[in-house]
């Protein structure tokens, strides 16, 4: 009995999701059918429309589990621990250090890489 149930679910969870995917592919349809209407009225439509595709696939079992990922995660960067100021901008200026004398490097490998090719061609003059 519990197995007919979960067929059940599953059979409009998918019906639900194909739907919102048809909601999608007809805003752009429209979008693309119709070049005469003017760009706002189409990017409405499109914009309309995958809003209806979002609240049709909300109501799906992986629509709702989507939902209680995405509240779980804001509850998870809420209680994350930021950086100061300071430690900001101590890692920032790190960071930039790092990439000028990593650049810096590149380049006088680059430089002494091209004067050996030319040297080893017979291209240096």
């Amino acid at each position: 009995m519990n197995a007919n149930t979960e067929t059940g679910s599953g059979a409009v969870d998918k019906l639900l999701l194909l739907t919102a995917i048809a909601l999608v592919l007809g805003g752009i349809v429209v979008f693309y059918a119709y070049p005469a209407w003017s760009v706002l009225l189409r990017a409405l439509i499109v914009v309309g429309a995958t809003g209806a595709a979002i609240a049709v696939a909300m109501r799906s079992q992986p629509g709702q589990a989507l939902w209680r990922f995405i509240v779980t995660s804001r509850t998870e960067v809420r209680k994350m621990v930021w950086p100061n100021r300071q430690e900001t901008l101590t890692t920032t200026g790190a960071v930039l250090l790092f990439v000028l004398i990593m650049g810096v490097f590149f380049w006088g490998l680059d430089f002494f890489l091209l004067w050996a090719t030319r040297l080893l061609t017979g291209q240096g003059g």
